[in-house]
């Protein structure tokens, strides 16, 4: 990464952050909601770009079918009539989308795909970063940010540092192991962290556990989305971010550490 663009991308975080860490700790829980909504659409926007490219009313509709995931979600989460019509019909209706409007044979099954699964994926996996907030705690938001976080950061300087053996270069040319090494230590570091300050009744053990694999998960979430991007021929999923490409491009780790947090949580801590 070029001096230029590090440098683009840390002016970026200095405005963002804060104003994300006022709306979590001073805000409602709604007010979060609604931000992650926003997010979720333009996140969405941003995948079925790559996947369903000119067909705008394939897009807007996968973009609803992707709110209408989300919205159902965080507001029936215990309405199992609700999440079981959302579960059948999402993949009925994405099935069905692209039969009616085929454009390109070769690319149909991508098309259909990713109108089943991405609803889900941006979805689905985001709005779990609401229920934290919503049934946890701001704290517990900020846990999984801080997992996403450091382990991209301890993953990126200790990858340039050490270099060496690629981890996956099929799939992400410039990850390599040392690079892995380095994202698992950020990311453990960032719940020990959170145990031992701002969340003291999350005991040391689970927050060590919840950091060692939300950074082994956050990895794969990463590892997925660079091979979406690959497949498709695209560098970055949009450029709505300066310095760092598209929401999706973001928060791809977010999107596997949040639920897996969530899904700890309520078995384990609750």
């Amino acid at each position: 990464m070029a001096k230029s663009n590090l440098t683009v991308r840390l002016l970026t975080s200095a405005v963002a952050v804060p104003l994300l860490l006022v709306l979590l700790f001073r805000g409602p829980a709604l007010g979060w909601a609604l931000l992650l909504f926003a997010a979720t659409a333009v996140t969405s926007q941003e995948l079925y770009a790559m996947t369903v490219r000119g067909d705008r009313v394939t897009q807007a509709f996968a973009i609803s079918s992707t709110l209408a995931v989300a919205l159902t979600i965080y507001f029936a989460t215990s309405d199992a009539r609700a999440l079981l019509t959302l579960g059948i019909a999402v993949p009925i209706v994405g099935f069905l989308v692209p039969l009616l409007r085929v454009k390109d044979i070769a690319n149909s099954g991508l098309r259909l795909m990713t109108l089943v699964a991405g609803p889900w994926y941006i979805g689905g996996l985001l709005t779990t970063t609401s229920l934290l907030r919503r049934d946890f705690g701001a704290g517990w938001v900020l846990l999984v940010l801080s997992i996403a976080w450091l382990a991209d950061t301890g993953g990126y300087f200790v990858g340039r540092r050490f270099g060496g053996a690629k981890l996956y270069s099929v799939v992400s040319p410039n990850k390599t192991w040392a690079g892995l090494y380095g994202a698992l230590f950020g990311s453990t570091l960032a719940g020990v962290a959170a145990s031992l300050t701002y969340l003291p009744r999350l005991p040391l053990l689970h927050g060590l556990l919840l950091g060692l694999l939300g950074g082994g998960i956050g990895q794969l979430g990463d590892l997925v989305e660079s091979l979406l991007k690959r497949s498709v021929g695209a560098k970055d999923s949009g450029s709505i971010i300066p310095g760092h490409g598209g929401i999706l491009d973001r928060i791809d780790a977010l999107l596997f550490v949040a639920p897996m947090t969530y899904v700890y949580a309520i078995w384990f801590l609750n």
